[in-house]
């Protein structure tokens, strides 16, 4: 009798430690879904490094030694806080690395063109951004602009509208990471060439209406607030839609393409670092907080179990809700009458975030609609940053014809 009291007490206390093991795992894979789903507006992706400031001087700025600091190209410089609409954190815009300039071996200096808000001194923690500009359309590049609200699911979604001659409209959306700030890199290049542009917010972000769980869903319901966005250009005089977006926008807009009703409307696609998958961005962002690879799993399940996102582990490019799926056989308004709209991705194999295989494959598969730009040496949505030139030069060839 001892022996079997003994036995099913050793059962007993295994059963128990599985069973805290298990939750220990829900609970460590729940945490490691924040990675994606929690994400702040305003605040570096997981993995940025924060760098020390070392030195200034006119135009010259030294920076902690480290592959960020030495990306090419032109970036904001965050402080060490929350930058931007709601923050008071110092914002800088850097150029590319002086390789001329005396250094420490330690240290990187890079051109410091201008300091657009607080002040930076030696041993501030900064961190790069691809927010180039801090402010509004009038503030940060001088352009006339109007704050409008536009009626969304949730409530109302502040956004800028700058006018323009044309009837086509770009809609440009940011995603993960940064503000809706991200789009004024591109904005001046637009208005230039006469294109009204229409910059929202939406859920999750600060000045917008909280989602009803308080997760990001990568693009999956955001993307409805894009289509509102799309609904008010349409009602104020836009005839034709380009949808510009980012990362986890650049999502949305894909989404927008196949599932809104004014699809017919959208005139071309601009996708800079487009999440194609959202697992494995997820994956990626939890990695790069040091999430042990045995719970990756769990934090894709546990991502999955809070919002309801579908698994995609081969992609978006085989979902049937992109444009560019089976639209032959579609007898909507997106049919063979009327093909996916021709598609700018700007990525490259440099950014961790969102894999660039997938671009690749995308563009790969339907050559007849995509064009893929690569960039060499850029993180994640920030591919203008690398080279802005190349980027409008790009740009301007895609949307002469949608003119």
């Amino acid at each position: 009798m001892r022996t079997i009291k003994t036995k099913a007490a050793a059962v007993t206390a295994t059963l128990a430690a599985g069973a805290a093991a298990a939750a220990a795992g829900i609970v460590a894979g729940r945490l490691a879904s924040d990675a994606g789903l929690k994400a702040p507006p305003g605040r570096p992706l997981p993995g940025e490094p924060r760098l020390t400031v070392h030195s200034t001087a006119a135009g010259r700025i030294a920076l902690t030694r480290d592959l960020a600091a030495l990306r090419p190209g032109t970036y904001g410089l965050a402080g060490d806080g929350t930058y931007g609409l709601a923050g008071d954190a110092a914002h800088a815009v850097v150029g590319p690395v002086l390789t001329g300039e005396p250094h420490s071996a330690d240290t990187v200096v890079r051109r410091l063109e201008r300091v657009t808000h607080g002040t930076l001194k030696p041993g501030d923690k900064v961190w790069l951004t691809p927010n180039a500009h801090v402010g509004d359309p009038t503030s940060a590049l001088g352009l006339d602009h109007t704050d409008v609200e536009i009626p969304g699911e949730l409530g109302p979604l502040p956004a800028w509208f700058v006018p323009g001659t044309r009837n086509t409209w770009v809609i440009a959306v940011h995603g993960l990471g940064p503000t809706r700030e991200h789009a004024l890199n591109v904005m001046e290049f637009l208005h230039h060439h006469r294109f009204p542009v229409l910059a929202p917010a939406y859920r999750g972000d600060a000045d917008a209406p909280r989602p009803p769980d308080g997760l990001h869903h990568f693009g999956e319901t955001e993307w409805r607030d894009l289509d509102a966005a799309m609904r008010w250009a349409v009602d104020h005089g836009a005839r034709q839609l380009v949808l510009h977006g980012w990362s986890t926008g650049a999502t949305m807009a894909l989404r927008a393409a196949a599932r809104s009703p004014l699809r017919g409307r959208v005139k071309g696609l601009v996708l800079d670092s487009p999440v194609l998958s959202w697992e494995r961005t997820l994956r990626a962002l939890a990695a790069a907080r040091h999430t042990p690879g045995v719970l990756l799993p769990l934090a894709v399940r546990a991502a999955q179990g809070r919002t309801g996102l579908p698994s995609d582990h081969s992609g978006l490019y085989a979902d049937r809700t992109v444009p560019y799926a089976d639209h032959a056989d579609r007898t909507d308004d997106m049919g063979p009458d009327r093909p996916p709209p021709p598609t700018l991705i700007f990525h490259g194999p440099d950014d961790t975030i969102a894999p660039w295989d997938l671009s690749r494959r995308l563009a790969a598969t339907h050559s007849d609609r995509i064009t893929l730009h690569t960039v060499d040496q850029a993180p994640h949505a920030a591919m203008w940053n690398a080279d802005p030139s190349a980027y409008e030069e790009a740009l301007r060839r895609f949307l002469t014809p949608l003119m």
